[in-house]
């Protein structure tokens, strides 16, 4: 059987790394991040140096090694198939979530160019399952078709952002800055809590490596993907945020639905308040499809190890894991319903927060795996003191993040894992069982 030539390119590989990562939260963050002032830019500053150094790590584990999966074939490569299984296990549910969030996060943007979709539920949400069904049928369409989508979404969805971050530096209101730390937390606490809620935003990081597979000269293009993509993003994140709260009065800003559409408003008027808001549907329409091409994957990576069931690991005639994605977006689905019920808000605000806590877990896991190999290996290239200081660095930022998202997302978090030990434990047992009855069936 011949192997399946690999499709995405690198320029389609870091576009599903920015596009991944630049979704609904750069348009909405700008508003929470208001309540702490210009001090918030430097919370920009320190998740942006902690994404970079998790970006190096993931670089560097790509030429470790070989394979789709990210951060479950990593984490099972230094520490066995439990601790491996449970990273798929609960970044898989997660990738779920945020599947849900920002199907809700796009039709919610749309929302300003049909009102009716703020007012109708039920309209609401068929508009946002149909959204979710349709870049399914994209991705089933083939990994090169969906890459294509994800490329040409990430360049569109750029180039607003990069206009409004130069230009907007040119309106800038220095008063908008003064007092510097607007909460009423210490510097400190200020750029902390600022730094754990922009960590949202540089989730996805690691979208290269889940599809290593599909990546033409995978040991040379994923790392360049994951460091070049996370760059950009954060070149966005941190000019675009000064500028929009230059331009924007804190008071106002807070209260904002839209901050980047205001501040395009404030530099070119309404035309500008609606380019912009169509820039943020882009937005979260290439997230989404970013995020369905990496859905089936880590499922997939299991389920060919025998951890998952098998219909994770089938592919269809085009190469992709087509039950995987379905049964997926099912979920996906189940989640959107759940959410348009308005006693349930502040559940999906938690699904959140739950996703970055089982996000940050397997970087942590993932960046002591590393140091772990790296200090195994007689290569001069991966025994350096950079290398070394680099990766402690990623995994004292992991730590950092998981401690300041709060003890009771970080229960429950940890409950979700522990909700798979079961299934991986009767998972195996099958296995062990299928191996016994090939081997009577051998010898018979």
């Amino acid at each position: 059987m011949s192997k399946k030539k690999a499709t995405l390119g690198f320029w389609t590989a870091t576009s599903l790394v920015t596009g991944n990562m630049i979704g609904s939260g750069i348009f909405l963050l700008p508003s929470a991040l208001a309540l702490y002032g210009g001090i918030s830019i430097f919370g920009w500053i320190f998740s942006a140096a902690g994404s970079l150094a998790l970006a190096y790590v993931f670089a560097k584990l790509a030429k470790y090694v070989r394979g789709s999966g990210g951060p479950y074939v990593y984490t099972r490569a230094a520490f066995g198939d439990l601790l491996g299984f449970s990273v798929a296990w609960g970044y898989w549910i997660c990738m779920i979530a945020a599947n849900a969030a920002i199907a809700i996060a796009l039709v919610s943007y749309l929302s300003v160019f049909f009102p009716s979709l703020e007012t109708q539920g039920i309209t609401t949400a068929c508009v946002t399952l149909f959204l979710l069904w349709f870049l399914v049928l994209v991705n089933l369409l083939g990994i090169k078709q969906a890459g294509r989508v994800q490329l040409i979404t990430t360049i569109i969805k750029l180039l607003p952002l990069i206009a409004i971050a130069l230009m907007g530096l040119f309106y800038l209101n220095t008063e908008h800055f003064s007092p510097w730390n607007l909460s009423e937390l210490s510097d400190t606490s200020a750029v902390s809590a600022s730094a754990a809620l922009t960590m949202w935003a540089f989730l996805g990081l690691e979208s290269a490596n889940n599809l290593a597979e599909e990546v033409v000269e995978p040991e040379k293009n994923i790392p360049r993907a994951a460091l070049l993509g996370t760059l950009i993003a954060a070149f966005v994140y941190i000019l675009g945020s000064i500028a929009v709260m230059g331009l924007v009065d804190p008071q106002t800003l807070a209260q904002s639905r839209a901050p980047f559409a205001d501040a395009a408003a404030i530099m070119w008027g309404n035309w500008g308040y609606f380019a912009i808001a169509l820039c943020a549907v882009i937005s979260c329409f290439g997230a989404l499809n970013g995020w369905t091409l990496c859905i089936g994957q880590i499922p997939m990576a299991v389920a060919k190890d025998g951890m998952f069931p098998k219909t994770f690991a089938e592919q269809s005639a085009r190469g992709v894991p087509a039950k995987g994605i379905i049964i997926s977006t099912l979920f996906a689905s189940l989640l959107v319903l759940m959410n348009y019920s308005d006693s349930l808000v502040e559940q999906f605000t938690f699904i959140i927060l739950l996703a970055t806590f089982a996000t940050v877990l397997p970087y942590l896991l993932c960046s002591i795996a590393h140091l772990f190999m790296s200090s195994k290996t007689t290569s001069e290239l991966y025994s350096t003191p950079a290398n070394t200081i680099i990766t402690f660095s990623a995994i004292i930022f992991s730590c950092w993040i998981i401690m300041n998202i709060g003890s009771e997302t970080i229960m429950l978090g940890s409950l979700l894992l522990l909700a798979g030990v079961p299934f991986y434990f009767w998972m195996k047992a099958g296995k062990k069982t299928r191996q016994g009855v090939e081997k009577l069936d051998q010898i018979e």
